[in-house]
C-alpha cells in the first residue's frame, strides 16, 4: 500500500489516521504492457563487460550524495527497542524515524534520511519486531509497522510516502525531479513497486525464470533517460525505492536457483555498481548471507 498515513497526537486512547494520498499499485500485467519487453533465451548467458558509461552527469549527482553521507563519521546504530525497552519521550520535540534493521521498506526510508544529509536532524529509533515493544502502539504508530516518523506532533507512515516526505519537508539535495516528463516517469514507477515484488516473489518456489520479465522491465525502465546509470538518469527516489528489494533478490537467486539478474541485463549491472557507491545507501546494507537465510525462511524454499 502506497498511500501516506498521519497520526496525529490525541489525548484520546487511540490517534486517529487518515490517508493523504490514495495511490493504487497496478497489477504487474499493466507493468508490463507499459514497456516493451526484452527477451532472452532461456539458457545461461555471460555476463558482458561492464558497462563503460559516459554519463558523468548522473555519477557526479550520485557522488554529491556518497560525499555528503560520508561527511561525517560512521553512524553508530542503536541496538533495536524490544518489549523490555523503555520508550523514548515522544512527542518532546524530537524527530524520530521508527525502523527495523531488516524490513527493506524501512530501508527505504533510511536511505533517504542518509542521502539528504540529516543523520543529526532525524534520530533512529531500530524496532525488534520479533519481540515488538507494546508503547509503540499505544503510544507512537496505532498502525504497529515500521517505518514511521515522528515529525512535528504527528506520525507518518507507508514508506513510499515517507520518502517523498521528507525529501520535501527536510533540508538537503532534492531527490525528485523537475523535469514533467521525469516525474511522470518516477510516479509511474514508484506505483509498480508493489506489483514487481510480488510478481518476482511469486517465482520463488517455481520456476525462477518466469521472474525474467520483471527483470527485463527493469533493464527497459533504465535505459530511458541517457545521463547516469540511474531510473531518471540522476539518483532519485526511484532508485531508494527499488534498492532494497533488488538487494535482496540478487543475492537469495544466485544462492538458491543460481540464477544471475544482471546476466544479459548491462544497465541493471551498471545499476547495482553505482549503487553500491553511495554511501547513504551502504550504511544501510545487511550482510547477503543474513538476507539470503531470511528469505529461505520467509519463503519457503526447498534447497
Amino acid at each position: 500500500m502506497t498511500a501516506l498515513q498521519v497520526s496525529y497526537r490525541s489525548s484520546a486512547a487511540s490517534s486517529s489516521s487518515r490517508n493523504l494520498s490514495d495511490t493504487p499499485a497496478l497489477s504487474f500485467s499493466s507493468f508490463s504492457e507499459r514497456f516493451v519487453l526484452i527477451r532472452f533465451p532461456k539458457t545461461h548467458v555471460l555476463s558482458p563487460p561492464k558497462l563503460r558509461l559516459k554519463a558523468s552527469f548522473g555519477r557526479t549527482r550520485a557522488a554529491r550524495f556518497a560525499t555528503m553521507a560520508a561527511g561525517s563519521e560512521q553512524e553508530a546504530l542503536p541496538a533495536a527497542l524490544t518489549s523490555t525497552s523503555d520508550p523514548p519521550p515522544v512527542f518532546d520535540g524530537t524527530t524520530r524515524l521508527y525502523i527495523s534493521y531488516k524490513c527493506p521498506y524501512a530501508q527505504r526510508v533510511w536511505i533517504t534520511r542518509n542521502c539528504k544529509g540529516l543523520q543529526e536532524k532525524i534520530q533512529l529509533v531500530p524496532i525488534d519486531l520479533q519481540d515488538r515493544p507494546s508503547w509503540y502502539k499505544e503510544k507512537v504508530y496505532p498502525a504497529n509497522k515500521v517505518p514511521s516518523l515522528e515529525h512535528d506532533n504527528k506520525v507518518v507512515g507507508e514508506s513510499l510516502g515517507l520518502i517523498k516526505y521528507i525529501d520535501s519537508h527536510f533540508e538537503g539535495p532534492s531527490l525528485f525531479p523537475d523535469d514533467l516528463a521525469k516525474r511522470e516517469f518516477a510516479e509511474e514507477l514508484l506505483s509498480q513497486t508493489y506489483s514487481f515484488h510480488k510478481y518476482v516473489t511469486s517465482a520463488f518456489k517455481g520456476d525462477v525464470e518466469e521472474a525474467g520479465a520483471a527483470f527485463d522491465n527493469i533493464e527497459t525502465a533504465l535505459s530511458k533517460f541517457k545521463e547516469g546509470p540511474f531510473f531518471l538518469g540522476q539518483f532519485s527516489l526511484v532508485d531508494i525505492a527499488y534498492a532494497p528489494f533488488l538487494e535482496r533478490y540478487q543475492p537469495f537467486l544466485l544462492d538458491v536457483k543460481k540464477y544471475d539478474i544482471t546476466a544479459g541485463r548491462p544497465k541493471l549491472e551498471a545499476w547495482l555498481e553505482e549503487m553500491n557507491r553511495i554511501e547513504g545507501y551502504r550504511q544501510t546494507q545487511n550482510d547477503p548471507k543474513e538476507l539470503v537465510e531470511s528469505y529461505k525462511k520467509r519463503f519457503l524454499v526447498q534447497v
